[in-house]
C-alpha cells in the first residue's frame, strides 16, 4: 500500500484496520516477527472487536452512495461507519442537530439503511439470539430448583467468588 497523499483526511476505523492488516497484524501469537509497533497492535486489538471487525469496501463505498440523499456532514458518515448505530437514541448522538434536520421517519430510514448495508460486529448477538439465551438460562435454572424440590436454602447458596452466603 502506498501513501498517496499525507493527512487526506479523517479515517474510518475500517479503512485503520485494513491498513494495520496489511502491514501484518494479526491475532497471530507470532506477533514479534511483524513489523508493527506494540502500539499498532493494541488499535488492531480494539478494531478486531468492533463494527469494523467484519465489514468491506464495497459495503463502506456503498453506504456511502445511498446515505448521500441524507446530506450528512463528512464527520457525521464516518462516525456512523465507525459506530453502527441501531436505534434513534444512539443516532441522535452522533447527528448534529437532529431533531431539527430530520424528521423521525428519515431517521428510521438512515437505521434501517445502516443495519442493511453495513454488517454487524461479529462479537455482538442480535438481541433475538439474546432472548433465547435468557429464555434458556431461565429453563434450566427452573429445572435445576425442581430437581431440588423447588427449594433453596440460603445458607446452600453461594457468592459469585464461591464462597458461602451468610445468613445474618
Amino acid at each position: 500500500m502506498k501513501i498517496l497523499e499525507a493527512n487526506a483526511g479523517p479515517l474510518t476505523n475500517f479503512e485503520v484496520l485494513d491498513f494495520l492488516r496489511s502491514r501484518g497484524a494479526s491475532k497471530d501469537p507470532t506477533r514479534v516477527l511483524v513489523p508493527v509497533a506494540p502500539s499498532e497492535f493494541k488499535v488492531y486489538d480494539y478494531l478486531a472487536e468492533s463494527a469494523a471487525c467484519n465489514q468491506t469496501r464495497e459495503k463502506v463505498n456503498e453506504f456511502l452512495e445511498k446515505s448521500k440523499k441524507f446530506k450528512l456532514a463528512k464527520a457525521e458518515i464516518l462516525n456512523i461507519i465507525n459506530i453502527r448505530p441501531a436505534s434513534l437514541v444512539e443516532i441522535d448522538s452522533i447527528i448534529e442537530q437532529s431533531d431539527t434536520r430530520f424528521e423521525e421517519e428519515q431517521l428510521q430510514e438512515l437505521i434501517d439503511l445502516v443495519s442493511e448495508v453495513l454488517p454487524p460486529p461479529l462479537n455482538q448477538p442480535n438481541a433475538e439470539e439474546e432472548l433465547n439465551e435468557d429464555v434458556e438460562g431461565t429453563t434450566e435454572q427452573a429445572r435445576a430448583e425442581k430437581a431440588d424440590g423447588g427449594e433453596t436454602n440460603i445458607g446452600d447458596q453461594e457468592t459469585a467468588d464461591g464462597e458461602p452466603m451468610n445468613e445474618s
